[in-house]
């Protein structure tokens, strides 16, 4: 049984030690990673510590960070849990009144921003709130008393006491993305924290010869907690990303192990890698697709309890070094995890990943529950199930009109549940039952080997004009499967029928459309363009109940993106605004039906 940790400076204290000359994160410098020892990383956060500490940080304040992954970040994050004070990271992506509505509402002394123009911005903050004291940036010139360098010199010449933290006590806010209002500070504490990393230890084979790609926000539950905290606890390390458009660049460069992801990556790892067999065409493709149903034989046999043959196995091991091999290559050629969490993964994507030779462990959970709720694990994994709960954690299903028995919202218990939303006991009360269950907002069921399946939000939920239910989200991904479909959009609330909006994979349009001698300017529109994408859906859907599907829908050629407020920082649809903002054209799609009928 590995050691089990009280608090994150537990973990910090352990780590460095045991893994003191161990590569812990990666940073593209000069055009090649560069790695930070685990003591070296140690020796950093004392430093900072101290800075802090003079700066009068003390238990029970509160930090600020605004910066993508770093090891500034990390350093900044271990140097405030070891004053026993919390951390309250946010987005550079996000915009300036939501930093400073999040470090007015936190109630932050300091704030450690990314970079100059960052400073800049937030810098009349201090003041305007009343509780904000100093604002200090990574990226910029030494010689100010701002500067991130300067001050870990500071720290050095004035050291602080490591103080333990109670289990109880908060380690730190995360904000939750605001789909639908302002973003509530959800209160995680040690112990909180604790009780997912523990379990992690408990049900994972990491140590120091497993890497990541690390790309995931840490100012998210699923990066913060399960990749950066969870590798740190086992010394395993972390290659940075440069950005999100150099990912397969740095896949190859960092050569990871772990993939941690959420599913709009690992869809267009499916969509790339199809294209790519389609576009060569010939015996690579003819090859890939007899490889890819040698995988799918092999898996059945097994989930059904059989062996599979030793020519069964003979002719799949000669696929897998002839095609799967090279596919695995542009991700450095030694992935063997895969881990997705933040939404469902569609079951098709997800078994292509594993036809591919890595094997893929789908999670669930929320930034409430620390985030893991269930998981599944070596020899407990059933594909397109988000697993079984993790030790200590209770699931069980409340009934949700509309479903039958036993399929209903998914509550959870155990000591991963929050301490609250900071501020909103009103908001608090709305989800935590006196027992401490918590209302996910979820839909789901669990099997008879007690793993756990997600259908969608309640919330998202709604009725058709017939009375049927709607859960739009397994719809929505489903419908993603198609190369030609980028984002989408089901709507049908009160309506005869579903509606789609489809933002068009540009890419793969383009192409199809130049082979038609269709321009770029009336594709949108053009009929036999309409046709590709009925087929498309049709082509797609085959498991999707009739009334589901959608029966009309609208081209655009604008993606939705966190910069247009389309999506959340954890890149989950805002549908509100969708629908503020394409209302109309969705309203239209109805009025051509009645027109067509008329």
């Amino acid at each position: 049984m590995a050691k089990e940790f009280v608090n994150l400076v537990d973990v910090f204290e352990y780590s460095t030690e045991k893994f003191e000359k161990e590569p812990l994160f990666g940073t593209k410098i000069s055009g090649e990673y560069k790695w930070t020892t685990y003591g070296e990383f140690a020796e950093m956060v004392t430093h900072f510590r101290g800075a802090l500490a003079t700066m009068g940080v003390e238990k029970g304040d509160t930090v600020a960070v605004i910066a993508n992954n770093r090891v500034e970040w990390a350093v900044g994050a271990y140097a405030t849990y070891s004053l026993a004070a919390k951390y309250c990271p946010m987005y550079e992506a996000q915009l300036a009144k939501d930093w400073k509505y999040i470090l007015n509402d936190s109630g932050a002394k300091v704030v450690l921003v990314a970079t100059q123009e960052i400073y800049e911005q937030v810098k009349p903050f201090v003041d305007e709130i009343d509780s904000l004291e100093r604002v200090i940036y990574f990226d910029g010139p030494n010689d100010s008393e701002d500067a991130y360098q300067t001050l870990l010199e500071h720290g050095k010449a004035n050291p602080a006491e490591l103080v333990h933290p109670e289990t109880e006590d908060i380690c730190g806010f995360i904000y939750t993305s605001g789909t639908t209002g302002k973003p509530k500070g959800v209160l995680l504490s040690h112990g909180n924290i604790m009780s997912n990393v523990n379990s992690v230890r408990d049900l994972l084979a990491i140590g120091p010869d497993d890497v990541s790609l690390s790309f995931l926000p840490w100012a998210h539950s699923f990066g913060q907690v399960v990749e950066l905290h969870c590798l740190f606890a086992m010394g395993a390390s972390l290659g940075i990303v440069e950005d999100v458009t150099t990912i397969i660049e740095n896949l190859s460069e960092v050569r990871p192990t772990l993939l941690f992801s959420v599913p709009r990556i690992f869809n267009r790892i499916y969509d790339g890698v199809h294209k790519k067999m389609d576009a060569q065409g010939g015996l690579s493709k003819f090859l890939f697709e007899k490889g890819m149903a040698s995988a799918e034989k092999i898996r059945k046999i097994e989930e059904s309890g059989g062996s599979p043959g030793f020519l069964t196995k003979k002719m799949h091991n000669l696929y897998d070094g002839v095609v799967f091999s090279k596919v695995r290559e542009r991700f450095g050629g030694r992935l063997k995890y895969a881990f997705s969490g933040g939404a469902a993964l569609s079951p098709e994507v997800a078994q292509f990943i594993d036809d591919l030779n890595i094997t893929v462990y789908e999670g669930y959970g929320l930034t409430e529950t620390s985030p893991i709720v269930t998981c599944n694990y070596p020899n407990n994994r059933k594909i397109g199930s988000v697993g079984k709960p993790i030790p200590g954690v209770e699931v069980y299903i409340e009934d949700v009109e509309g479903y039958p028995e036993g399929t209903g919202e998914i509550m959870v218990k155990g000591p991963n549940i929050m301490q609250g939303y900071h501020n909103l006991p009103e908001k608090t009360e709305e989800v935590l039952e006196e027992d401490g269950s918590f209302h996910t907002g979820d839909l789901g069921r669990l099997d008879e080997d007690g793993y756990l399946w997600i259908l969608g939000r309640v919330k998202e939920q709604y009725k058709l004009e017939n009375g049927k239910y709607v859960v739009p989200g397994p719809i929505e991904e489903k419908l993603k499967l198609s190369p030609f479909i980028n984002q989408v959009m089901i709507e049908g609330t009160n309506k005869p029928f579903n509606v789609a909006l489809i933002v068009v994979d540009e890419e793969s349009l383009v192409d199809w459309a130049k082979e038609k001698g269709i321009g770029r300017d009336e594709m949108l529109e053009h009929p036999d363009v309409k046709q590709l994408y009925r087929d498309e859906i049709e082509r797609v859907s085959a498991t999707i109940k009739g009334y589901e599907k959608p029966r009309r829908f609208k081209l655009l050629d604008e993606e939705w993106t966190t910069e247009n407020n389309m999506l959340t920082p954890t890149l989950k649809l805002k549908r509100r605004i969708v629908m503020k903002n394409y209302g109309d054209l969705i309203d239209a799609l109805y009025e051509d039906s009645k027109e067509a009928a008329a």
